[in-house]
């Protein structure tokens, strides 16, 4: 029985990764760009896993490394919406383009 090869986890990853950072740089909806970052960070989640599945001695330590990178996405994703819940109070507004200076 064989598994998938490590090509197909770097595949997948790398088209997860360039989808987000397309998302992250042409996008003017800030929740947009936040779904983006996520989607990378998920890409590298899949690369730590993938390396410790298929290293030179195979360990528990990417899905580790993987467990801390998605809690601090998590993290990253509750702050952003309450920043920008804050910001749309203020400006009545998410596009990132109108969200250039801090005083207002």
């Amino acid at each position: 029985m064989t598994g998938v090869p490590l090509s197909a986890y770097l595949v997948l990853a790398l088209v997860l990764f360039c989808i987000g950072l397309y998302g992250a740089l042409t996008k003017r909806n800030a929740v947009i760009v936040l779904i983006s970052i996520e989607l990378m960070l998920n890409a590298a989640n899949i690369n730590l896993v993938a390396f410790s599945k298929f290293g030179v001695t195979p360990s528990i330590t990417g899905q580790v490394f993987s467990l801390f990178t998605i809690t601090i996405a998590a993290a990253e994703a509750a702050v952003g919406l309450a920043i920008l819940m804050s910001l749309y109070r203020k400006r009545k507004t998410v596009n990132v383009d109108e969200m250039d200076i801090m005083k207002h």
